[in-house]
C-alpha cells in the first residue's frame, strides 16, 4: 500500500496471537452453518486480522475472517456498504455479461441474523468474506507474461465497476492520493523542523521543491473536468491479484477495503510504480533503482486491454503523469514522516524513512528520464 493502509502498522496482529481460539470459533460460527475444523493465521497484511476458516463442509470449504482495523477504517460499516454494493454490481453484470474466461469477486458473507458484520464483547469489529478456490497470489512479478496479467487484472477490475456511480459509494479515506494535500503536510512540518539538514535531507528538501507546482497536476486535471471522478481500487499491488494455480492466469482482485471515488490514474500509477521497481521499496541501495520500461509495457498491454471501451483520450493524456506523481508522492510522505520524527509509518531505524523517500524519489528520477519512451508505449496503445 505503499497505499496509506498498508503502510499504517499496529499491534493488533500480535495482541490476536494470544486470543483463545474458541473465541475465534465463536465469531466464525457467526457467518456459517456449517462446523468450523480449524481456524489459523492468513496472509501478510498489516491493517486487518486475517484468519481462514477451514469448514467440515462439502459445499463450503473455507472462507476468510477478518477483524477490521478501525483506527484506519474510522467507519467501517461504510466500508461494508460499500463492498456489498460494488460486489453485488459486479456479480449482476457478470451474469449479464459473460466473459470469455473466469472471473471471481469475492462475496461479503452475512451473519445468521443477515447483518454483514459482527462485534465480539470487546467491541472489534469482524466481517467475513469468500474464498476463491485454487488460486494464489505472488509479491513480486516472475516474468513478462504475468505482468501482462497483472495489467489484464486492473482493467478488468476498473471495466467492471466503471458503469457503477461514483455517488453511490463513500470515501472512506479521505484526502488519500491527493497530491496538493501531502504536500500542505510537508510544508506544515518543514517550518517546525530544527533536524540537521545533511546532504541527503537537502537533496530531497530540493527534489520536493522542484516538483511542489507541478504535483497538482491529477488534482487540478480533475478539478478542471479533464478527468472524471470514478471509483478506483486504492490498493492495486501484485500481491492483491489472485491466479489461478492451474491456469496461472488472473482470476481475481481482494483487499477491497479501499475501494472509494476517485482517479483510476492513481491505480494505474501505484500499479506500476510499485511493479516496476526490480530494487523492491525497502532496498537500502536507493542509487541503483530504477523503473523497468519493459515492465510497464507489459502491464500497460494487458491494462489496455479490458480499458480501452471507457478510457478517454484526456485519460490517455495523463496516464505518464500519474506513474510520475505517485512515486514522487510515496516518497513526499516518506520524507514528511521523517521530519516529523517517524510518527506514521513504522520503522526499525531512525532513518529508515528518509531511506524510503529516496528509492522513490530515484524511482521518480527514472520515470522522468524515459518520459519520451514511456510516452511512447501509453501512445502506442491507443
Amino acid at each position: 500500500m505503499t497505499r496509506e493502509t498498508a503502510q499504517v502498522k499496529t499491534n493488533m496482529t500480535q495482541e490476536l496471537k494470544t486470543q483463545d481460539t474458541d473465541n475465534l470459533i465463536t465469531i466464525a460460527d457467526q457467518f456459517t452453518a456449517s462446523k468450523v475444523a480449524s481456524i489459523q493465521a492468513f496472509g501478510s497484511g498489516n491493517i486487518n486480522d486475517t484468519f481462514l476458516v477451514t469448514l467440515d463442509s462439502p459445499s463450503q470449504q473455507h472462507f476468510v475472517l477478518q477483524r477490521i482495523n478501525t483506527s484506519v477504517f474510522r467507519q467501517p460499516q461504510l466500508v461494508m456498504q460499500n463492498m456489498c454494493i460494488f460486489t453485488e454490481h459486479i456479480r449482476n453484470k457478470l451474469q449479464h455479461t459473460p466473459l470469455n474466461r473466469p472471473w471471481e469477486v469475492p462475496a461479503v458473507l452475512l451473519t445468521k441474523d443477515a447483518q454483514d458484520h459482527c462485534k465480539d464483547d470487546d467491541g472489534s469489529f469482524w466481517r467475513a468474506i469468500s474464498f476463491i478456490e485454487g488460486s494464489e497470489s505472488f509479491d513480486i512479478i516472475k516474468d513478462i507474461e504475468q505482468a501482462k496479467e497483472v495489467g489484464y487484472a486492473l482493467g478488468m477490475f476498473h471495466s467492471l465497476i466503471s458503469d457503477l456511480s461514483p455517488e453511490k459509494l463513500a470515501d472512506t479515506l479521505e484526502g488519500f492520493h491527493i497530491t496538493p494535500l501531502y504536500l500542505q503536510q510537508y510544508d506544515e512540518v518543514l517550518a517546525k523542523y530544527t533536524g540537521s539538514k545533511f546532504p541527503l535531507v537537502n537533496y530531497c528538501l530540493k527534489f520536493v521543491s522542484d516538483r511542489a507546482s507541478w504535483a497538482h497536476v491529477l488534482e487540478n486535471a480533475k478539478n478542471q473536468g479533464h478527468l472524471p471522478l470514478r471509483l478506483m481500487h486504492g490498493d492495486p499491488k501484485v500481491n492483491n491479484i489472485m491466479f489461478n494455480t492451474t491456469t496461472q492466469k488472473a482470476v481475481s482482485v481482494i483487499d477491497l477495503d479501499t475501494v472509494k471515488p476517485g482517479l483510476v490514474h492513481y491505480d494505474i500509477g501505484d500499479c506500476l510504480r510499485s511493479a516496476c521497481n526490480p530494487q523492491g521499496e525497502e532496498t537500502k541501495q536507493w542509487e541503483t533503482v530504477y523503473f523497468d520500461a519493459d515492465m510497464c509495457n507489459a502491464i500497460l498491454q494487458g491494462y489496455f486491454s479490458q480499458a480501452r471501451d471507457f478510457l478517454t483520450e484526456n485519460d490517455y493524456a495523463y496516464i505518464y503523469d500519474a506513474i510520475r506523481l505517485i512515486a514522487f508522492e510515496l516518497g513526499l510522505r516518506f520524507f514528511t514522516d521523517h521530519l516529523a520524527g517517524n510518527v506514521y509509518f513504522k520503522v526499525k531505524y531512525p532513518e529508515h524513512n528518509l531511506a524510503r523517500a529516496l528509492v522513490q524519489f530515484k524511482l521518480t528520477e527514472s520515470i522522468e528520464s524515459q518520459e519520451t519512451s514511456i510516452c511512447g508505449i501509453i501512445k502506442g496503445m491507443r
